[in-house]
């Protein structure tokens, strides 16, 4: 397939691209900068220059391609509600041009959509439309598509990792450095759970080849990592000590990262394993956290 990809030089989506190609299929990446063509062009990919808010750039890169996997996200947190609605455009928009065709449109959202009963695992069958966070509006968007007979499915995140990027957990790294401390929440139990960034590239692939209407895939690999752990391997390499953040003091030590820092997101993949044969293979958040480079800078 000639698979249209969105955020194909960003992190998750450099992955998925050169998994894409490895299994075959013919990649055009969307690129907002020359050096983003560069890097595609070097890659092996097809560059299709545009960005998230140029909609006529999304509408011809998805209108000349066997489908789309949208990996593509505006990382701006201290204006989330603005970039999540900025995302639910990008959706409605490349959906519109597959309409009246089969083709897949693979669309990305976070993990904590499939949490029904705090305390217990998100799971893949589940969405609330009324979720609070904001991101809710991708699903949203994907819904509305399927509704019109779109062929949506979507790759639930949670914190994807490798030695040298953690999701927000770098963002965490960086409350560290600046404070001079590591904290957690309480009593550190709130677990975020993770999947390794070559792991998650394998299942947007698997997703996009089998191509089955209104699914839902959680990329997990570890259900839940207590941020009580996290602080501590964040602590060690930064050798400052690691402290409890009291609940009223949230917002003062983790700024914009307080409202994720209080959500116990744990999450399940055992459908998506059980639907697609996915197992993840790479290596643990801790033991990718343990190898962070920005340690020692």
């Amino acid at each position: 397939m000639k698979l249209f990809v969105t955020g194909a030089t960003g992190f998750i989506g450099t992955a998925v691209v050169a998994e894409l190609m490895a299994a075959g299929h013919e990649v055009l990446g969307l690129a907002r900068s020359e050096d983003a063509v560069q890097k595609l062009s070097a890659a092996g990919a097809i560059p299709h220059r545009g960005d998230l808010e140029n909609l006529e750039s999304l509408q011809s890169g998805a209108a000349e391609s066997d489908g789309v996997i949208h990996t593509g996200f505006i990382h701006d947190f201290s204006r989330f509600q603005e970039v999540c609605a900025i995302d639910a455009r990008a959706i409605e928009v490349l959906g519109s041009a597959l309409a009246g065709s089969d083709r897949p449109l693979v669309i990305s959202s976070g993990t904590g959509m499939g949490n029904a009963v705090p305390g217990e695992p998100a799971k893949e069958t589940y969405f609330d439309s009324h979720h609070p966070n904001p991101r809710a509006a991708s699903e949203i968007a994907g819904n509305a598509l399927l509704e019109r007979g779109v062929n949506v499915s979507v790759v639930r995140l949670p914190q994807v990792h490798d030695p040298l990027k953690q999701g927000l957990i770098s963002y965490l790294i960086e409350v560290a450095r600046e404070k001079g401390k590591a904290g957690y929440l309480g009593d550190g139990e709130i677990r975020w759970p993770a999947v390794h960034r070559l792991d998650a590239a394998r299942l947007y692939r698997l997703v996009a080849e089998k191509a089955v209407p209104g699914a839902r895939y959680h990329a997990v690999a570890e259900e839940g990592v207590a941020h009580r752990e996290i602080a501590e391997v964040i602590g060690r390499g930064l050798e400052v000590p690691v402290v409890s953040i009291p609940a009223d003091g949230a917002s003062d030590y983790f700024g914009w990262l307080a409202m994720f820092a209080r959500m116990d997101m744990t999450a399940s993949s055992q459908l998506t394993r059980e639907l697609l044969d996915w197992e993840p293979v790479g290596p643990g958040l801790i033991s990718d956290l343990e190898q962070m480079r920005c340690f020692g800078s």
